[in-house]
């Protein structure tokens, strides 16, 4: 993995002020290599986040969850999946040296978080 890809990643989401946990997903989806605190994925979901990113159609009929939390797929493609729990959500987004996840509280408009994770995701695929 990049060095650049790394904590200082998860403090950019964190520092954002959009979000309240977050982690960096290896690029193989073999296990998270960064995360805020108290932040984890069990194996079965992350095996969602790959069904997700295989088959939409799956994570629009079934959802997803992060950290313990099931969400219901709001958007799903080749580069992102976003979820919404109420007034929580989650982006997910594919660098190419990394997937970015971010879980934004009730306060925050899951159309900025969006934006906030895409840049980095775009910044990421330029370094």
């Amino acid at each position: 993995m990049p060095r650049h890809v790394d904590m200082r990643t998860a403090r950019t989401l964190m520092g954002s002020q959009q979000f309240d946990k977050a982690g960096i997903l290896a690029v193989d989806f073999s296990g998270l290599v960064a995360a805020s605190p108290g932040f984890a994925l069990s194996q079965e979901e992350i095996n969602s986040l790959i069904t997700a990113y295989t088959s939409s159609d799956q994570a629009f009929a079934n959802g997803f969850s992060i950290a313990g939390e099931k969400f219901v797929t709001i958007k799903a493609d080749e580069r992102s999946v976003y979820g919404k729990k109420g007034k929580e959500g989650v982006i997910i987004a594919r660098a190419s040296s990394c997937t970015i996840i971010a879980h934004h509280g009730e306060a925050v408009q899951t159309t900025n978080a969006a934006t906030v994770v895409e840049n980095l995701v775009d910044y990421l695929n330029k370094a």
